[in-house]
């Protein structure tokens, strides 16, 4: 199992998200994700706003905020959703071990450890445990090949 994850910035998530629907979880490379968000918006214009207002918002006029307010609602709670996935994506790549095996974080507590020692310093939770269970999964994958 490859634990190794690269870090997604959260408020680029979100700016994404805010400019075009579904972009901020393309960014994440949530694609099916994206594509629901997308499907949404649009399922949401064609029952909720009216056809007149939709030609009037695409042809560059004024449109009343309260007749958009379904389509702003399905954007705001897509902006929130990729800005929560980033930062729980943040939390797991935090709490798996460097591509050398070694513990940059505790698994437990999720803070950063001091590589001299052979337990988190913060919540004194024993790290050999931990580092048995990765010995563990990689023999168990080796046998599997």
């Amino acid at each position: 199992m490859d634990r190794s994850f690269s870090k997604k910035r959260p408020w680029l998530a979100a700016l994404l998200g805010v400019l075009v629907t579904g972009f901020g979880h393309c960014y994440l490379r949530r694609w099916r994700r994206a594509l629901g968000w997308i499907v949404l918006l649009f399922g949401v214009s064609i029952l909720f706003v009216e056809t007149a207002t939709l030609e009037a918002l695409a042809a560059g006029e004024g449109a009343d905020l309260a007749e958009l307010s379904p389509l702003l609602f399905v954007a705001i709670l897509s902006v929130v959703d990729a800005y929560l996935l980033a930062v729980a994506h943040n939390q797991v790549a935090r709490r798996a071990p460097a591509p050398d095996g070694s513990l940059t974080h505790c698994p437990y507590c999720g803070k950063e450890l001091d590589t001299d020692l052979e337990f988190c310093h913060w919540c004194t939770s024993d790290l050999s445990d931990f580092s048995n269970l990765e010995a563990q999964e990689e023999t168990s994958t080796e046998s599997d090949r």
